[in-house]
């Protein structure tokens, strides 16, 4: 199954729209020590170690998204 050009930039869009908000959302998550999953949190003072983990599992995310949109996006144009 193929996809056309404007389907991948489409897709590669959303990716990078999706960036800020991981971005947002981590950094409030930091400064208010806690980080939601869910429908709930994850707060740094009782759960140090879920707390970190979920915050690179954020980061991770975040990589993913710029990796997934530069490829639809740039990719394309080679």
């Amino acid at each position: 199954m193929t996809t056309s050009l404007s389907e991948d930039h489409l897709v590669g869009l959303v990716a990078i729209g999706v960036i800020p908000w991981i971005g947002w959302t981590l950094r409030r998550g930091l400064r208010e020590a806690r980080l939601p999953i869910g429908r709930t949190y994850v707060v740094r003072g009782e759960r140090p170690s879920a707390f970190a983990t979920l915050a690179i599992l954020y980061v991770a995310a975040a990589m993913l998204m710029a990796w997934i949109s530069y490829d639809l996006l740039l990719e394309s144009l080679i």
